[in-house]
Parts: structure tokens; sequence; C-alpha cells
């Protein structure tokens, strides 16, 4: 999948799913449910047991479908960012930037989108090559952070992550988001195997960013 195409999915998707599992199954079923629910970029995290195994069956699985994409998140070296997309991950995301995984990813043509919190770590980050910044944590920067960044670098794409929900996320768009990042708002029944639980968030999240992108 070229990188223009995988970039395009995230933006139309909207919201990016970060799904942290307690178990492969769990992973699996949480983005099943999240996918099930219209929200269809997955961020699979690697504090979850056999991520890539996971990514890999998630990515055969929805090969044909033409909005779904997968991807890992917490991806903190080189090593492991060619592990995800080996595996088929289709961008990569980090908590903070990191030099040699952003050249991996660009040695790949895969999307990398580093965790960023100064003008300093935004400007290293564009510098490397990254496609989307993602402003982590997302609750401490606060949405004002967004218009401050396009000061300074107006087209740099931003991922808020850490602290949208779904009553404040028209808020991130409205300040110039390209996409949100969310994991426990969306995602967080799956820790007690409540699937549907998370399928019904999943179809709140994209009706509100449907009724975003009017």
């Amino acid at each position: 999948m070229p990188k223009f195409e995988a970039l395009n999915k995230v933006k139309k998707a909207g919201v990016v799913a970060v799904v942290r599992g307690t178990s492969e199954e769990n992973s699996y079923q949480t983005a099943k449910a999240c996918i099930a629910g219209g929200v269809t970029a997955i961020e699979l995290a690697f504090t979850s047991p056999n991520a890539d195994i996971t990514i890999k069956r998630l990515s055969e699985e929805f090969a044909n479908n033409d909005q779904v994409v997968i991807g890992a998140g917490t991806v903190l070296d080189s090593p492991t960012a060619r592990m995800a997309i080996i595996a088929g991950a289709k961008f990569i995301v980090s908590p903070s930037f990191n030099s040699k995984t952003a050249e991996t990813c660009n040695l790949y043509a895969v999307p990398y989108i580093p965790g960023c919190f100064s003008p300093t770590e935004v400007q290293q980050a564009l510098t490397y090559g990254a496609d989307v910044i993602k402003i982590f944590p997302g609750s401490i920067a606060g949405q004002s952070i967004i218009p401050e960044i396009h000061g300074p670098f107006p087209y740099a794409s931003i991922m808020p992550s850490g602290g949208v929900s779904l009553s404040n996320m028209h808020e991130w768009f409205e300040k110039g988001a390209y996409v949100v990042g969310v994991g426990g708002s969306l995602v967080g029944p799956a820790k007690e195997n409540k699937y549907d639980q998370v399928k019904s968030n999943a179809q709140a999240f994209h009706q509100e960013f449907l009724s975003i992108a009017k």
C-alpha cells in the first residue's frame, strides 16, 4: 500500500482506535469490535502481548477492505518498527520521537507518527519526514496547543492522543486536528471483554466524526 493511500485511510477514518490488549485474543477482538462499529483505523500497541501476530492477523483479514487500515503503536525503536511493518502495519505511532525509527519508516515508505510536546520536537520530527505529529499526552497539552503549533508549522498534520473523548472530540477538530487518537473512552470496556460495548462506543465516535466532517 503506497504511503499516501495509508494516510488517506487514516484521514478518512478520522478516529484512530488505540488498542492495548490484555492478551492476543483480547487485542484481536477489541480491534474487530472497533472496525464493526465504524472506527476503521487501528493502532495496535506493542504493549499488547504478541502484537505483531495480531497485526498480521488483522492485516490479512482486512486486506481487501478499502477502508480499514491497521497500524502499530507504542513503537519505541527501529527494530520494533521493522517487525511491525513486516507483520503488515501500514503506519507506525510512537509516544516520542526517535530518529532511527523515522529512518526505518522512510526506508519502507510507511507513515511515521511520533509523539511530540514542544516546538523543538515538532521541528525535529518534521525534519526527519514525520507525516503526522502526535500531540501526547493531549490531556496535558490542551486543545490550544494545535493552533500554537500551526503558528510556526502551518502545514503540520496534528493527531492529539490522550484526553480525547466523545464529548470534546469536536473541540479538537475545531482547533485544527488532522485526526484524533482515542484509547480508554473508546476501548475501555474491552478490559472486561465487553466487546459489544466497544462496538457501541465505536459507532458513537464514528457518527460524531461524520457530523464534524460535514
